[in-house]
């Protein structure tokens, strides 16, 4: 995807649909759903037409300006205990890494890892494993965490221990190589965080803007395009529900009907599009 002198591609780790609709947004019912099936099995696919299970992405972008080399977000990753979600339990996909390497993009390469926010899907491969310890993937980036959400990651992890701060978060700072930002942080006048909290506490999108062309990446305040039509329906690890679907109203009404490309961090394939309003609510229409 061209932004002005922006590129913009996707690196896809995986197509997950292990997660039941019920489940994963627990607010609704058989019945809510009924309304949208239909839609969500058209193409792209936002439900998985076997099982009915969510279709979700889980993918970095990579984002090349005039200056830098930059990644949003970094996946699962290898090898990763995840004993919660056994189906990124321990993974080992030769995926991210070769078709970052398809892309033109080795990891020595990159100059900046930008997280939207701190989950384990989102910082995977920050790290991996090289003779039994945990080490930056990216050995000359710098990594830019959000100031809040780091605190607030220390903080949960004191009263429930979160095994991808050990693996994919500390190993960065003890090598130095993370920076750590407030929520308005710039890199330049082409990348800078957009605070969008509310699934976390200091969740930030990215924006970006080149020759008048703007794009935002969204991370995780909004996970399926049936959240553009229903967006008060709230996912599961939303850490502030009532925060969350503010949140997520504020940024579809911030750029329905706008020329705002939104790079939708969880959609299906392609994940690009723009919002549009849709009677009383939005909807997303994918970029083709």
């Amino acid at each position: 995807m061209i932004l002005g002198q922006i590129v913009i591609e996707r690196i896809v780790e995986s197509i997950c649909a292990e997660f039941d609709p019920l489940s994963f947004f627990p607010g609704t019912t058989p019945d809510d759903w009924v309304r949208h099936r239909g839609w969500m099995l058209q193409q792209p696919q936002a439900l998985e037409p076997v099982s009915g299970n969510l279709v979700l992405s889980i993918q970095a972008f990579l984002v090349r300006t005039r200056r830098h080399t930059i990644l949003i977000d970094t996946c699962v990753g290898n090898h990763k205990p995840r004993p919660l979600r056994p189906f990124w339990n321990l993974q080992r996909l030769n995926t991210f890494l070769p078709r970052l390497a398809a892309a033109g993009v080795s990891p020595e390469s990159v100059d900046y890892v930008m997280c939207t926010h701190l989950h384990g899907d989102h910082v995977g491969w920050n790290t991996q494993l090289r003779d039994g310890r945990w080490v930056p993937t990216f050995a000359n980036a710098r990594y830019i965490f959000g100031r809040q959400e780091w605190e607030s990651l220390q903080a949960l992890h004191r009263t429930v221990p979160q095994p991808h701060l050990v693996d994919s978060v500390l190993p960065v700072i003890e090598a130095g190589q993370a920076q750590l930002v407030s929520n308005d942080f710039a890199l330049d006048d082409e990348v800078w965080l957009e605070l969008t909290p509310g699934h976390t506490p200091g969740h930030v999108s990215i924006h970006l803007a080149s020759q008048g062309a703007e794009a935002v990446i969204t991370g995780d305040c909004i996970h399926s395009p049936v959240q553009c039509l229903e967006p008060a329906w709230i996912m599961r690890a939303d850490a502030d529900p009532e925060l969350a679907k503010t949140t997520r109203l504020n940024f579809l009404e911030r750029y329905s009907d706008s020329k705002v490309l939104v790079c939708a961090s969880h959609f299906p394939q392609p994940s690009f599009g723009r919002v549009v309003r849709r009677d009383q609510a939005f909807a997303f229409n994918f970029s083709v």
